[in-house]
């Protein structure tokens, strides 16, 4: 035990080393003298000693033993050899794994059970009002779908596949090695049948022995009303086959919706922008809007300025459940009012716009406060929470 290294400079850390530090060193050092690739005489001591004191000092408990009373703390508790790599490979066998690229000892067996389909994507686009009313669609996926000449064997009407000889079935080879830390199995898919564990003599004519074939299909999607781009529909079942007798993947379909020419979204509330003359600001007037649901009357109150909200309750988009499939209620439609001042004036209007201006005098006053568009924006962040 006088020998023994210090653990820390073995790991060539230092005693105030963190966890995420020493697995680091602990990893590299792993690599650099594992037997079976360093070829060094020393290779196998050196391996040893990397494991031992990485093993007590990965452990806390260990490790503040080993600290208070050094080698003694833990020559019953600790440095075994290779009883555990907890925080660095997790055991032996993952060492193999990053060296060779196999199980260990028989493990890491290649599942051949029944496996689950792929899903697949579908990308559809629709316009304004399918999104916020809801709408059927057609839509044609091309997806693979199980051979229907040899229901997905692979294997040519009146044949079938054969067990492989090189594996005997089970889809990997074994190659057996000699480690100083004993015999060990590494395996790998079988090349003659590429892990499949089966050799197919006459392949189909249809699928080429793939086992598959790539099919348009027509499916309905029904679109819920209130639904907004990137919106996610699955459609269960639909997607690509599965293999070994597992279920197929689902097929979802994501919403992109184009945009309108008059109308924003925000949310469940529709934008509109309306203008209006400096006389119906004045005076006020009534006025025909467009809405979603057809045109609607909105009266414009006397004084009106621009960037002033009208909210029309009930016209904006329906609000979908938590499961996106009905709707409760809908949103509202907010008109922002912009007061077009006019260029271009006949003569009449010229006239009849200077006898105004002598009634209500030329005197500018100032006037402290928000301008118009910090009123705008203010309207809109008490609507949209901006």
């Amino acid at each position: 035990m006088a020998n023994k290294r210090d653990y820390y400079d073995v790991l060539g850390v230092s005693n105030t080393a963190t966890k995420d530090e020493m697995k680091k060193a602990f990893r590299r050092l792993a690599r650099q003298y594992h037997p079976d690739v360093n070829k060094e005489a020393d290779s196998t001591e050196r391996f040893k000693e990397v494991n031992e004191a990485y093993e007590v000092l990965s452990d806390e408990r260990m490790r503040a033993r080993y600290d208070q009373y050094g080698h003694a703390g833990v020559e019953n508790g600790g440095g075994s050899g290779f009883s555990g790599f907890e925080g660095g490979f997790g055991n032996v066998a993952d060492i193999f794994e990053e060296f060779f690229g196999g199980g260990f000892g028989g493990g890491r067996r290649r599942r051949r059970g029944p496996r689950r389909g792929q899903d697949l994507r579908y990308d559809l686009t629709i316009s304004f009002e399918e999104a916020v009313f809801g709408v059927d669609k057609e839509i044609e996926v091309t997806r693979p779908e199980i051979c229907p000449t040899c229901s997905g064997s692979g294997a040519k009407p009146g044949s079938s596949p054969i067990r492989c000889t090189n594996c005997n079935g089970s889809g990997n080879v074994r190659r057996v090695q000699q480690s100083i830390l004993g015999q060990f199995v590494t395996e790998a898919p079988c090349p003659t049948c590429q892990g499949t564990g089966e050799l197919i003599p006459e392949v189909c004519e249809t699928c080429h022995g793939q086992k598959q074939v790539q099919n348009i299909r027509t499916l309905k999607v029904k679109i819920p009303a209130g639904v907004d781009s990137d919106t996610q529909i699955r459609l269960t079942g639909e997607g690509a086959p599965g293999a070994n007798g597992g279920p197929p993947g689902n097929l979802y379909v994501i919403l992109h919706v184009r945009q309108h020419e008059i109308f924003q979204r925000r949310g469940n509330d529709v934008l509109l922008d309306l203008q209006i003359n400096v006389a119906q600001a004045a005076l006020g007037d009534e006025v025909t809007v467009p809405t979603l649901d057809g045109e609607e009357k909105l009266v414009i109150e006397p004084g009106t300025e621009s960037g002033k909200v009208y909210r029309m309750r009930g016209h904006g988009v329906p609000r979908l459940d938590r499961r996106g499939r009905g709707h409760m209620g809908r949103g509202d439609q907010h008109v922002l009012v912009h007061v077009v001042v006019p260029k271009k004036l006949t003569a009449e209007q010229e006239r009849l716009f200077e006898e105004l201006s002598r009634t209500l005098g030329k005197e500018v006053v100032g006037q402290q406060g928000k301008g118009i568009f910090s009123q705008f924006k203010d309207a809109l962040g008490d609507i949209f929470g901006a």
